[in-house]
């Protein structure tokens, strides 16, 4: 028999008694988990056993394989809440077992792809809950006759890349520089990167979709209809179904294309090149993508210091793009040997930071690096910030430490594209958007934590006056609980419509209208998904 929490308070009470025996979902009674895991195997046959998906708290991997994809190690405490199960799906029929069985069983289901949900919702709940993994399913499909890529939900921006790259060096993929995200929830967020100015996002570039739906049905853009579809690509994840797999349409690309990376500090007067940077980076041509990465660094005495990396990506040579830039953005001084010309792949791992030269497959199994604590916010600005602005903010800066900004260059295609045309409204009228992130790695504990997000939080408060208001702007792709949220399984629409607006302004409301039509009950939620009517 399912369980019913007739309120909040009983929810909360029952976390704070599993909280000091430090336990996890993991007992079968008063939590129907036994039920869920008797349905599964009874559910879509299809030759390949569910039993080898699923991993219990029992199994002596579960521990591994849930942490294996937490990239945020303030939701991997001992005390933070533990999926009763893992099902890490290897089969579409895995995936419709585990919608059809929590459902009837009266569990929440979170779906993780990557596992780099800034706010943890892919893996982390408070109401008793199973993980769906998707990592598994990360198969693509390059078909460069007809321009097109078909790629499950678990696949990996790197392994997207590398796959494109093995058929063709005249196409790649709009799409982030994180080679270790996982495309589901980087394409259901909007899907932001360094060919935007050029083609748009991610999601500009999708053209189908294979949804599983609260009912066990798998439907594709032609079967759920142009409003759902519209409401997948940027709509978020977690609120209308588990997306399998994604059809995108490739872009074209120069064989050859020139990268640099131009670092300057406050003693050599970046404050007035950032303040210029305002003014240009925005209206260079669409080949053009210059962002500026503000961040904190040590020198080699061990003090910090504020500087600016100009870090840009031409779809062009070297010739065309140094007479460019010394007629629009002198300040920069940039130089011929600051320039790279390399391939699109090789532009790939020149944004993840790892070395030119470095070989093609190691995007197969890339290692992810340290994982830190962090947290992380974001604006979008419409008039350029004052240069007093920018002193304050490099000073701020210096009092949290470790803190990096990005700003990131609108313009381009992505002031052609209707703030209707996909869920992400962000476009004509944004000369960027900021991306704020602070993270620690030795400073353990509450303490510690609180101090750092309220830095932050002090930071992105202070710039209130000078980013776009009514409503102030933020990326979905950059959860932030902090702009509202829906706590202990509620679905308010009025606190839902808080962070909805600053996510998706006025397609908000057309988003709750697909949520009413695809999942009435409200079956796929989280803190900040999309509740029906």
């Amino acid at each position: 028999m399912t369980m019913k929490f007739p309120n909040s308070l009983l929810v909360l009470l029952i976390l704070s008694i599993l909280s000091s025996l430090s336990v996890s979902w993991a007992t079968s009674e008063p939590v129907p988990i036994n039920g869920f895991l008797q349905c599964l195997p009874k559910q879509f046959h299809s030759g390949h056993p569910i039993f080898e998906a699923v991993y219990t708290p029992q199994n002596t991997s579960f521990r591994s394989i849930l942490m294996a994809r937490i990239k945020n190690r303030r939701f991997s405490s001992p005390t933070t809440p533990k999926p009763l199960a893992i099902v890490a799906a290897k089969h579409e029929s895995h995936v419709q077992a585990t919608i059809v069985c929590a459902k009837q069983h009266g569990l929440q289901i979170r779906i993780r792809s990557g596992g780099h949900d800034y706010e943890g919702l892919s893996y982390v709940s408070h109401v008793p809950f199973v993980v769906l993994d998707m990592f598994h399913l990360q198969s693509v499909n390059v078909s460069v006759k007809d321009e097109s890529a078909w790629v499950e939900s678990g696949a990996t921006l790197g392994k997207i890349y590398h796959k494109i790259a093995q058929k063709s060096k005249v196409h790649g993929f709009p799409a982030g520089v994180g080679p270790t995200v996982g495309a589901g929830g980087h394409f259901s967020g909007g899907g932001y990167g360094n060919l935007m100015r050029k083609y748009g996002l991610s999601i500009d570039n999708i053209v189908d979709a294979k949804l599983v739906d609260a009912d066990g049905r798998i439907l594709d853009r032609k079967s759920m209809g142009e409003d759902i579809f519209w409401a997948l690509i940027g709509g978020g994840g977690g609120s209308f179904g588990v997306v399998l797999s994604w059809k995108l349409k490739l872009v074209r690309v120069p064989e050859k294309v020139t990268v640099f990376n131009v670092t300057r500090t406050l003693e050599q007067g970046v404050t007035d090149v950032l303040y210029k940077w305002q003014f240009v980076a925005p209206v260079l041509p669409k080949d053009l993508f210059l962002r500026a990465r503000p961040e904190i660094e040590n020198n080699t005495e061990g003090k910090k210091i504020a500087e600016v990396s100009f870090i840009g990506q031409f779809l062009g040579q070297t010739h065309e793009l140094l007479p460019l830039m010394n007629k629009r953005f002198p300040e920069l001084g940039l130089r011929r040997e600051d320039c790279h010309e390399v391939s699109w792949f090789e532009s790939v791992v020149f944004w993840a930071e790892l070395p030119l030269g470095t070989p093609r497959s190691i995007y197969l199994n890339l290692k992810n690096k340290p994982i830190p604590f962090f947290k992380a916010k974001s604006d979008y600005v419409k008039k350029p910030i004052p240069k007093k602005v920018i002193e304050y903010m490099f000073k701020a800066m210096l009092e949290i430490g470790n803190i990096w900004m990005e700003w990131n260059p609108h313009g381009g295609r992505m002031s052609e594209i209707s703030s209707s045309a996909t869920p992400s409204p962000h476009r004509a009228g944004n000369l960027y958007m900021i991306q704020y992130y602070t993270s620690w790695f030795q400073d353990e504990g509450i303490e510690a934590t609180n101090s750092y997000i309220h830095l932050t939080r002090k930071l992105h408060e202070k710039m209130t006056p000078f980013v776009s208001r009514n409503p102030r702007e933020a990326f979905q792709n950059y959860r932030d609980l902090d702009i509202g949220a829906n706590l202990y399984n509620q679905s308010n629409l009025l606190t839902a419509r808080a962070y909805g607006s600053k996510y998706f302004e006025g397609n908000f409301e057309r988003l709750v209208r697909v949520k009413t039509m695809i999942d009435p009950h409200n079956f796929f939620r989280h803190e900040q998904s999309i509740p029906p009517i």
